[in-house]
């Protein structure tokens, strides 16, 4: 595991440097507060850069747990704090990046290969709060390159493989695996880009504003008798300014899903508060979505006027809206104004803490 501050490198001199070579990322590419240092060093290959100390299951690393080097980071730095964890599994009790941990950046080998894993479930006398095999509250979080995962299994129910309460987060070419409550998006501003992420029952969910885009999203076979549902998002406040905007992206069914999908119905999500609020745009569907699109919670008809359930131009055969739910609080959206207000450019900036520009990123609905 590396440390690097301020993307500091070894020159022959002996000095630390930013060394790479030129290379143009579109704005696009990340949310407009990410850096240009930060939006570079995420678009290089870990062999790129020679980190300053290093971290890994042997004894030739600096640090040997993930906690240790997180505990040796600064605290309410304004300058990103690099991390690089080398290809191993890692598996910590509590481990987390708190609060005073601000600007830390997570980079690791590639999905697979480091993988950064936990057990814990609510059968084990916890809340799912506290069940995440990795937690990050500590603003500007940044994960790259690692696969987050929950093993404790489907008959254990709810297990959190990663969840996220910091503001301003990217979690850029990540896996996440789980079963129920695989990716906790707790709340604040989030970004996932090129990720993958697997469950069954609610794996998507939380109160963030977050926007995944480019993503693959699997649903797996789940336990007999189980649906499947891709997010529960959990608005409590029509006036609070979160959801789940899944843009441009994949939704896909597992091998063993595939085989058996019949049998075992996938939703794109049901309302866990009243106020949820989940939009698809532009993302592809697969077969094993089902005609209705959306379950109602727990067959109750609680939220279903109250929540915002929106579709956009998606596509593939789990994409046609034709036999959707008819609650009031679905809809199919067909204006291009309305849409955009689930784009990284509008969404992840709220109204209420940035000023409305009308600025179009290069990553609004176009791709």
């Amino acid at each position: 595991m590396t440390i690097s501050r301020e993307f500091r490198f070894r020159t022959r001199g002996g000095y630390w440097r930013l060394r790479m070579k030129r290379r143009t990322i579109s704005r696009g590419d990340f949310p407009r507060w990410l850096k240009r240092n930060d939006r570079r060093l995420l678009g290089l290959p870990v062999s790129r850069y020679k980190p300053i100390s290093l971290c890994q299951k042997t004894e030739n690393g600096t640090y040997k747990t993930i906690t240790e080097a997180i505990k040796k980071a600064p605290e309410y730095s304004d300058r990103r704090t690099s991390i690089y964890v080398r290809a191993g599994r890692y598996e910590e009790n509590k481990l987390k990046v708190g609060r005073k941990k601000k600007n830390l950046m997570f980079i690791g080998d590639g999905k697979g290969k480091t993988v950064i894993s936990g057990g814990k479930s609510v059968w084990e006398n916890m809340t799912t709060f506290h069940t995440a095999s990795f937690a990050a509250t500590g603003a500007g979080f940044i994960a790259r390159d690692i696969t987050f995962v929950n093993w404790a299994g489907p008959a254990r129910h709810q297990a959190v493989a990663l969840r996220v309460g910091a503001d301003h987060a990217v979690v850029y070419r990540c896996q996440i695996l789980g079963y129920q409550d695989t990716l906790y998006v707790h709340s604040n501003r989030q970004f996932f880009r090129e990720c993958e992420v697997y469950g069954t029952v609610d794996f998507i969910f939380g109160n963030a504003a977050v926007v995944f885009q480019n993503c693959s999203i699997y649903a797996r076979k789940p336990m007999a008798q189980q649906k499947n549902t891709i997010t529960a998002q959990n608005r409590k406040d029509p006036n609070q300014n979160t959801g789940i905007s899944i843009h441009a992206s994949r939704i896909l069914a597992t091998s063993d899903l595939e085989a058996s999908k019949g049998s075992f119905p996938t939703y794109l999500g049901r309302p866990w508060k009243m106020y949820a609020r989940t939009v698809y745009m532009m993302t592809y569907m697969g077969d094993h979505i089902h005609p209705r699109g959306w379950l109602e919670w727990n067959t109750s008809n609680f939220a279903l006027n109250t929540c915002y359930y929106g579709e956009y131009m998606n596509s593939g055969p789990g994409g046609a809206v034709g036999q959707r739910v008819k609650w009031s609080g679905y809809r199919v959206i067909t204006s291009t104004v309305e849409a955009s207000k689930f784009t990284v450019a509008q969404f992840i900036f709220g109204s209420s803490w940035l000023p409305s520009t009308g600025v179009a990123f290069s990553a609004g609905l176009s791709v």
